[in-house]
C-alpha cells in the first residue's frame, strides 16, 4: 500500500492540472510466481536527468518533496522480492511505474 501511496502523490504533485489528471492501474498474474502492477499517469513524465536516479535517495526536481518516497518504495518491492521500474510515456505525457511481487504459495 505504501509503494501504491509513493507512486499516486508523485503524480498528483507532477501534474500541473489536476482535473486533467488521469491514472490506470493495471494488475496482471504471471504464471503462479508473480503479479506485475503498472501504474501509469499523465503528468509532466519523469525529469530526464532524475530518470536514472530516480530510485536513489534524495532523487528529486520537486521544490517540496525529499526525493525519497521513490527510495523507499524500491526497498519496500526488493524486501519483499520484487523490482520495480519507471519509464516516460511514449507520448510524452505522463509515466509509467511498474513493479513485480512474488506470489506467497497461500494465494495460489
Amino acid at each position: 500500500m505504501q509503494v501504491i501511496y509513493n507512486i499516486l502523490c508523485n503524480a498528483i504533485k507532477f501534474t500541473k492540472n489536476l482535473h486533467e489528471l488521469v491514472v490506470s492501474i493495471t494488475v496482471q498474474k504471471i504464471d503462479n510466481d508473480e503479479v506485475i502492477v503498472n501504474i501509469k499517469d499523465n503528468g509532466i513524465g519523469i525529469d530526464l536527468k532524475v530518470l536514472p536516479k530516480l530510485f536513489t535517495k534524495f532523487a528529486t526536481k520537486s521544490k517540496t518533496g525529499t526525493g525519497l518516497g521513490m527510495f523507499i518504495s524500491r526497498r519496500i518491492i526488493e524486501a519483499h522480492g520484487g523490482k520495480i521500474w519507471a519509464k516516460n510515456n511514449p507520448d510524452a505525457k505522463g509515466a509509467t511505474f511498474t513493479f513485480t511481487l512474488p506470489i506467497s504459495q497461500q494465494y495460489n
